[in-house]
């Protein structure tokens, strides 16, 4: 039997810091959505922008903005991932969540903090990668500078689809696009990288570019304007492809040292 996984991706500006209008913006477009979706997909830091500032949300923010993707998950029956401002015990972290509908929920904090921009400074990084597994398919989602790090992504746990969640500016873009694919070429998986579009407090300008690429490099989605992209992912076909050309079995074996 042919194991499928829609999957929607919501690319759109994001209102600077105000997390109640971003997640009314996007509770409207999850609530509606044009197909059947199993996993909705949102930006990095979709409550607020890609801020430096942490100091300026609200300390409870996180814990609301999970309640409200356990909420919307329940009622419209599907999983939604993206990263938020999380903070407890007197630290700041970019922090990614999958929520199901069931209310069930993960999180990986970003692993490589944005030091152009200062991210270093004010949020910490986290230290293990996430495998989750949900309707028959192994996902490993990552946020935005991840993306730049091929060995922190490299398939060991045979997974099915890479995410990246992202803030990734316009003048940079084309290397967006290029990492996406080679991450689905190099680990013989589905890659989904979900950006914003619009300008930031900052001036930054936001191209979107979000993205499906399937485990040879195909495109499967593409848009650089505000939508929202649909793909539906076989498992069926992934596991064909990996049986017929074997490339993860001829991985180099290390150890990755902290």
């Amino acid at each position: 039997m042919n194991v499928e996984l829609n999957i929607a991706l919501i690319q759109i500006p994001l209102e600077w810091e105000e997390p109640n209008l971003n997640r009314t913006l996007i509770q409207n477009k999850i609530e509606a959505l044009k197909v059947d979706t199993d996993v909705v997909v949102l930006p990095e830091m979709f409550t607020t922008g890609f801020t430096m500032n942490p100091s300026s949300i609200a300390v409870n923010e996180g814990n609301k903005t999970i309640a409200w993707m356990q909420r919307v998950a329940y009622e419209n029956n599907v999983a939604i991932v993206g990263s938020i401002v999380f903070s407890e015990l007197n630290k700041n972290y970019n922090r990614l969540f999958f929520v199901t509908p069931n209310g069930e929920f993960w999180y990986y904090n970003k692993k490589h903090t944005f030091t152009l921009a200062g991210e270093n400074k004010v949020y910490e990084s986290g230290k293990d990668r996430l495998i989750i597994n949900y309707k028959g398919f192994r996902f490993c989602p990552l946020i935005c500078y991840d993306l730049r790090f091929p060995v922190w992504a490299r398939n060991t746990e045979n997974y099915d689809l890479l995410i990246y969640v992202a803030n990734w500016p316009k003048p940079r873009v084309l290397a967006w696009d290029s990492l996406l694919k080679a991450r689905a070429i190099e680990n013989m998986a589905y890659c989904i990288g979900v950006n914003r579009i619009g300008t930031d407090n900052s001036g930054h300008q936001y191209s979107g570019h979000s993205a499906v690429y399937d485990c040879l490099g195909k495109t499967l989605a593409f848009s650089d304007k505000e939508e929202v992209l649909y793909a539906t992912l076989s498992k069926t076909h992934l596991e064909k492809t990996r049986n017929k050309l074997k490339f993860l079995e001829d991985r180099d074996a290390f150890n990755l040292i902290q």
